[in-house]
């Protein structure tokens, strides 16, 4: 099938596109290039502009009138920056989707595959949380994706709009033949920030919160391969209407992690097992926005998607760390 990639160009977009690929089907790209590098669209049907912009919007689908659904992946994800500038965090990712919603369902392309995000859920004793837990987003970033959320809620109830929302954990890594990879160049997130120290390209890694309520006092995620999270959209892309029968609403929620927890320091530690030596460390606060985390029960993606993940911490490390050493020759930074 030929689905519409919003975002396609970026980190995930491009590595579900390759995901798509390799399955049998097309990707159509739209991104503005915004941050995504023109290079991670490659030789796909491509689109550049605003997500917005309903005239495009109408060419796009007037020329590919086969496409039967969009990954939405496009947006504003650096939870500092959001912090700091919240107007165009929800200019962009609410307020642009919510034209893009309008216009694709009154395009007759209803099906919406969303990109949400598990640091919207509420801290639990346990730190496992599952699709019914309690949300409390704690960054004007988290608060779009839940914003969107509810939109999605609200015009699948009133409309031919129907949506999948996935809630990702933290994905790491590249794709498999290291084509695409994490692309900032003032990496923000913490694996890439991880690879670029253990490579010799920073000094230190600082730690941000050694008091959180965790086993020892550094924040906890679920960190799940680039491309196994790449091959869960390709199943929702698939399975998009049967899994809307087995839940019986025209939406739902699946998480996409692992299933386990692993604080900053044990994924410190997981790096230097794969490098083969130490990685310098400093501490300091909290950043803005940051919460103590959480991890995923991911039985619900099992049982609608058939789907779990397949790759292992180290295995997504060490793609990590070897897409770290080859990015410089694709991006031209390091």
């Amino acid at each position: 099938m030929k689905v519409l990639v919003t975002g396609g160009a970026g980190y995930l977009g491009s590595i579900t596109a390759k995901a798509l690929e390799e399955a049998g089907h097309v990707p159509v790209i739209l991104d503005s290039l915004l941050s995504g590098p023109r290079q991670y669209v490659g030789d796909r049907i491509f689109y550049e502009g605003d997500i917005a912009d309903r005239e495009l919007l109408a060419r796009v689908v007037a020329e590919h009138p086969d496409i039967e659904a969009t990954i939405h992946m496009a947006a504003r994800i650096v939870v500092p920056e959001s912090v700091e500038q919240p107007y165009i965090y929800y200019r962009d990712n609410v307020g642009k989707s919510l034209e893009m919603f309008d216009a694709l369902t009154g395009l007759g392309k209803p099906r919406i595959l969303f990109s949400s995000t598990a640091s919207l859920y509420a801290l639990t004793p346990e730190f496992e949380v599952t699709e019914e837990d309690a949300v409390d987003p704690t960054s004007p970033y988290a608060r779009t994706k839940r914003m969107m959320e509810m939109v999605l809620e609200d015009l699948s109830r009133a409309s031919d709009l129907r949506a999948i929302i996935l809630r990702y954990f933290n994905p790491i890594g590249a794709d498999p033949d290291l084509d695409t990879g994490y692309h900032l160049k003032d990496a923000t997130h913490v694996v890439p920030l991880m690879a670029q120290t253990a490579l010799g390209y920073r000094d230190t890694f600082t730690i941000t919160g050694t008091d959180h309520p965790t086993r020892d006092g550094t924040g906890i995620r679920d960190y799940i391969h680039v491309w196994d999270l790449a091959k869960a959209h390709v199943r929702a892309i698939e399975e998009f209407d049967h899994v809307l029968e087995q839940v019986d609403a025209p939406f739902a929620y699946i998480n996409l992690g692992a299933g386990d927890g692993v604080t900053v320091r044990e994924l410190l530690a997981a790096v230097e097992r794969v490098v083969g030596r130490p990685v310098p460390v400093t501490e300091a606060p909290p950043r803005p926005g940051d919460a103590a985390g959480a991890f995923a029960n991911a039985d619900k993606a099992h049982e609608l998607l058939g789907w779990k993940t397949e790759q292992s911490l180290d295995d997504a490390i060490s793609s990590a760390l070897a897409w770290g050493e080859k990015r410089k020759d694709v991006l031209g930074y390091e």
